[in-house]
């Protein structure tokens, strides 16, 4: 896997895996750290590689894949929605005998030479659930009765959590999580909703709602948006909570009733703590595959995409469509007073 957010859409399939195969050897390959890290605790694998090649330089990583060769894995699969071609040099180079994927839009006569087996991708059905149809490939089916995103908190993951409660006072608040970003690979950046429309709300929000707190999520990459945020609407209830670690967000994510975002990684977490309400601003790439597995959530519609999504996002290697202009417009058809309705709406 590569993203957080695709690690995480995976976690159904590794436990399906350990499942099904209660005494095989299960690893991991991860692109970048912060995945490697939501694995952590994970029982049902062996261990975690972690590599990015964009970091390390080509020669570096070529040897780092030679050495994962040395493994004799039997069977490699990439998990959806992985879908560049790079991922399936990858699987060919460790060579695993078996080697599984998706037949993805920018499939080729190449895939061939670096896949085994594999089955088209389903657009109408979600991500974890393209994952777990890999399981026929291998001759399986899924045990479980039922599936959800799998993160495995620490006693002190949530201990810190409970300590930013208790230092903001927000155990007797009805708290309200936002989460300004989006990933950060292609150019995903482009779907997010404007900062000035998320300081429109927050300040409609903590005015209307003197009962609610709004909590700010965000790692480096939403630093520079939060730190204008909580600059341009200021409030007693606005808290942008000092967490450590994703891991910790997450662990935080509990104690909210409601979480606004996009369709990113964030809201995948949100999912995997079940916080009761999700809202989502809908993006050009947001679809069946990306709605959060297994939960209730209210869709804030945008009505430039108007159902068009897959014209302007595909698995296919590829970024979004459009010009940057184009998609700014884009995202700022979703207006302030819609968010804020549905928001009001899923608190009453």
């Amino acid at each position: 896997m590569a993203g957080i957010g695709d690690t995480l859409i995976a976690t159904p399939l590794l436990h399906e895996l350990r499942a099904n195969f209660p005494d095989a050897t299960i690893d991991v390959l991860v692109r970048w750290s912060p995945a490697k890290d939501l694995l952590a605790g994970n029982p049902y694998l062996r261990r975690v590689h972690s590599c990015d090649f964009s970091e390390v330089g080509g020669r570096a990583f070529l040897k780092f894949l030679f050495n994962l060769r040395q493994e004799h894995y039997d069977v490699s699969i990439n998990a959806h929605p992985q879908s560049k071609l790079e991922y399936r040099v990858v699987a060919r180079i460790i060579g695993a005998p078996r080697r599984l994927s998706h037949a993805y839009d920018n499939s080729t006569f190449l895939d061939k030479l670096l896949i085994t087996h594999s089955l088209p991708q389903d657009y109408a059905i979600h991500s974890a659930d393209n994952n777990l149809k890999l399981l026929s490939l291998l001759g399986k089916a899924p045990k479980l009765a039922q599936h959800e995103f799998e993160l495995f908190l620490t006693p002190e993951e949530i201990a810190a959590a409970e300590v930013i409660v208790q230092q903001n006072q927000l155990g007797a608040r009805r708290i309200v999580g936002v989460h300004v970003g989006s990933g950060k690979t292609k150019n995903l950046r482009m779907k997010r909703w404007p900062v000035e429309n998320y300081i429109a709300l927050i300040r409609k929000l903590t005015s209307a709602r003197p009962e609610a707190t709004v909590l700010l999520f965000g790692g480096p990459e939403e630093k520079e948006e939060n730190a204008r945020i909580a600059a341009e609407a200021a409030h007693p209830n606005l808290v942008i909570p000092k967490t450590r670690s994703i891991r910790e967000a997450a662990a935080l994510m509990k104690h909210c009733e409601v979480f606004l975002s996009v369709d990113n990684a964030m809201m995948h977490f949100a999912a995997a703590m079940k916080v009761p309400k999700q809202v989502l601003i809908e993006s050009m790439t947001f679809g069946p595959t990306l709605e959060p597995y297994g939960r209730p959530y209210r869709l804030v519609k945008n009505p430039a995409v108007h159902g068009r999504n897959l014209d302007y996002y595909r698995y296919d290697g590829k970024g979004i469509r459009g010009t940057e202009q184009e998609l700014r417009q884009i995202m700022e058809a979703v207006k302030v007073d819609d968010v804020f309705a549905a928001i009001t709406d899923v608190l009453n």
